[in-house]
């Protein structure tokens, strides 16, 4: 994208942010508990938790004139629709409804698992793309290619050859590439013409498409790119042939046949991906990456593997087409560029950690001129980038990584944990003065500095206030997306100052959410309270209390921002419990020294810090009654909920846990190799982080929830711990969900799901 001066744009009345409350220190309260609780499960399960209304997936036209994004007509539609924000004001582009297309229940397999890996909770539109100039978009309805330009016309179908998963048009326009039964083909925007252009040469090679180590755990979704002059596309060509069938049933269902999927297990075979320059023209160039990293710069480990087994990422731009590579144990990156002529490489530029090198979303990247956007981890441990040779400043935890426009570069990053703001680097703004200074967005304060020393150019914070923001830019505009206190909110900037708004229309949970923002223990673990709203400290009544983490990699809660998460813990609240939700070592924002504390114990320091934060928040309020303890959580928070009835049952009294992955040799190998090591070399660090091997010690109430759909955290892990507690004469309770996948959707399961929840966790502190 190249800078530009959009056409003045007059003022846009402001849109209505979701409604939810500012939050309020823990209070008394009116002592007398309500005849009901506001019924927030069925809200959480027709709203999809609360996301539906929610504008997303904002694309800027490089003039930054044009803005495109998805979303659905109210908070309880789950049909996604495409508009455009121009001219002062919104614009339907394409209605599902109106093309045959609302319903998704003939989606081709390819597709769902692609919302699956991506956590769409919608239907209907849920992921478009634009040409060069978003003048055209792209998007697919049950299989189904549609095209509609965004200066007027109705929308129109393009004839393929199959269902198509993931179309993109070419830069100009003209042609649109799509993947169908593994290949990768192109058709011209008129339906004419259409040819493949990678065919798989076995069943169980595909063109096109992420594999699920990709998708699920390195954050790439993508397996193909254009050529900016729309002659050629780099594809991956991902051959799953050395990779693990499983074999996933519903016994809800025992006519329907199990689903056949290829799972890398910790220790087991990956896909083997290639990379590869396809020519319209039928000329196929294979891009020579190197098989290995340098074995003298390479740091060695207890395990130490340096082939180059993992493409990270990848991208065609201005400056030809690149690719990241990454060994198997995780120690080493590599950037290369390539030649798309012949295929050679060249480097772009190494990393190397001793515990493993953390993948920055939006990363790698090239400006204009070429310089490359790479992350950084500092000597401080700050998580950074580098910006040619400017890097951000020591102590801005970077998050990811938003896009260029020119030479100037935007990106997130958390100056407090609890936080994430927007970020600009320009490396041609004039060095700023000591001190503090104001920042250019909506009129909040801001830090502005030059980086690390040696560094050009000056790192400025867009916007002010408290809470967690991300933006879309192009051209002199910027799409902020912001979730505070006050609610969500997308506001349009350009040159800096606010235009507009694009209209949430999300519905406001049904409770005030009313936490107090704390900061426990020695090392300062972020955390939320909440209190019912009617609860009277000075009675002397003492709560029984609930700890609701996630507490893993990859995720954070306790932010100065409410989520659905919020809701949840004020309704249970309500119900009589002090919630905690607290953010602890392994989790994202502090750090790498915090995030690779977890490094051969998933469970251990994650698990300790929430008996820390429990024992701290309780010194600091009274009514906690620790003699009455629970906790529950999914997926990571659901491991980290049995594994605290399991470990220490002298704090916690009862637990749920949600599609926990109990048995961590059967988590995919990008994800859990990166912590534990190879389990076959490292076999201690698995064990000692599963739950399986200590299924004996249960001396707690403890419920099981799982969906027997998930291929993600399959309920083979939920079973195996189920089968070593019923050898071990340890009762418990199992909650199977059947069809769910490790997103639970259905409306009558996510509503019944969490009263039984209540009201096992109530019974069992009062047993």
């Amino acid at each position: 994208m190249t800078p530009s001066t959009p056409p003045s744009q007059p003022p846009v009345p402001p849109a209505p942010a979701a409604s939810v409350a500012t939050p309020a220190p823990v209070a008394a309260g009116t002592g007398t508990r309500p005849a009901a609780v506001p019924d927030v499960p069925r809200a959480l399960a027709r709203t999809r938790r609360f996301s539906l209304g929610v504008p997303g997936r904002f694309t800027v036209s490089p003039d930054g004139a044009r803005i495109l994004f998805v979303r659905t007509r109210s908070g309880t539609d789950p049909v996604g629709l495409l508009w455009l924000f121009g001219d002062g004001g919104e614009r339907l582009l394409a209605d599902p409804a109106a093309l045959g297309g609302a319903d998704d229940g003939d989606l081709p397999e390819e597709e769902r698992v692609r919302r699956e890996r991506e956590r769409v909770m919608s239907s209907g539109i849920t992921a478009y793309a634009t040409d060069r100039d978003a003048r055209l978009a792209v998007f697919t309805l049950g299989g189904a290619l549609w095209a509609v330009r965004t200066d007027g016309g109705a929308p129109w179908r393009v004839p393929t050859a199959g269902p198509a998963v993931d179309p993109r048009p070419s830069p100009d326009g003209s042609l649109v590439a799509y993947v169908t039964g593994g290949a990768l083909r192109v058709v011209g925007v008129d339906g004419a013409d259409d040819r493949a252009l990678a065919v798989p040469e076995g069943p169980d090679v595909v063109y096109g498409l992420a594999e699920h180590a990709a998708a699920e755990s390195m954050g790439r979704h993508r397996g193909y790119w254009w050529a900016p002059d729309g002659d050629a596309v780099l594809v991956a060509r991902v051959d799953q042939s050395p990779v693990a069938r499983w074999h996933l049933a519903d016994p809800a269902d025992p006519a329907r046949p199990p689903r056949v999927v290829r799972y890398p297990a910790a220790g087991t075979a990956n896909a083997v991906v290639t990379v590869h320059v396809v020519g319209l023209d039928g000329r196929r160039t294979p891009v020579r990456l190197p098989a290995e990293a340098d074995a003298g710069r390479h740091p060695d480990g207890a395990w130490t593997d340096r082939r180059f087994e993992y493409v990270t990422a990848a991208g065609w731009d201005a400056h030809g087409p690149f690719v990241e590579v990454q060994t198997r144990d995780q120690r080493t990156t590599g950037l290369f560029a390539a030649d798309p002529a012949t295929g050679a490489v060249r480097p772009l530029g190494l990393a190397h950690d001793p515990a493993w090198v953390a993948l920055t979303p939006g990363t790698p990247l090239r400006t204009a001129s070429g310089t490359p956007v790479v992350a950084h981890t500092g000597e401080d441990g700050t998580r950074a980038i580098r910006v040619g040779d400017a890097v951000s400043p020591a102590g801005l935890q970077v998050v990811e990584v938003l896009g260029a426009v020119g030479e100037r570069v935007y990106f997130t990053a958390s100056e407090d944990p609890s936080e994430s703001q927007v970020w600009l680097y320009d490396p041609e703004a004039p060095a700023p003065g000591p001190g503090p200074g104001p920042g250019p967005g909506t009129g909040g304060s801001g830090t502005e500095g030059p980086g690390e020393p040696g560094g050009a150019g000056v790192f400025r914070r867009v916007g002010g206030e408290p809470g967690v923001h991300t933006a879309a830019v192009g051209g002199d505009t910027v799409v902020l997306q912001s979730r505070t206190w006050h609610g969500t909110s997308v506001s349009v900037l350009r040159g800096g100052k606010p235009v507009g708004r694009i209209a949430v229309l999300a519905d406001a949970p049904p409770v005030r959410p009313r936490a107090a923002l704390l900061t426990l223990g020695e090392r300062g673990l972020r955390a939320h309270l909440h209190l019912p709203s009617w609860y009277e400290p000075a009675s002397g009544e003492r709560l029984p209390v609930l700890l609701s983490p996630y507490g893993g990699p990859g995720l954070r809660l306790a932010t100065r921002a409410y989520g659905w998460w919020s809701a949840v813990a004020q309704w249970f609240a309500e119900h009589g419990f002090a919630v905690l939700i607290a953010d602890g070592r392994g989790t994202p924002g502090r750090g790498r020294d915090w995030e690779v504390a977890v490094r051969g114990d998933r469970l251990g320091p994650a698990l300790q810090d929430q008996v820390d934060a429990l024992h701290a928040a309780a010194e600091r309020y009274p009514a906690l009654d620790l003699g009455r303890v629970a906790i529950r959580g999914w997926s990571y928070g659901g491991y980290l909920a049995a594994g605290a009835v399991l470990h220490r049952p002298d704090v916690f009294h009862a637990a749920v846990a949600g599609a926990a992955p109990t048995d961590r040799r059967l988590y995919d190998t990008h994800w859990e190799e990166r912590f534990l090591g190879h389990p076959e070399v490292e076999p201690g660090n698995y064990e000692r982080s599963s739950l399986v091997p200590v299924a004996h010690r249960l001396a707690r109430p403890l419920m099981l929830v799982h969906g027997l759909a998930d291929d993600n955290v399959v309920v083979a892990h939920t079973l195996r711990l189920s089968a070593a507690l019923l050898a071990a004469g340890r009762p418990h309770t199992v909650l199977p969900l059947p069809g769910a996948t490790h997103m639970v959707t259905r409306e009558d399961v996510v509503a019944h799901q969490l009263r039984l929840e209540l009201e096992f966790l109530t019974s069992s502190l009062r047993g």
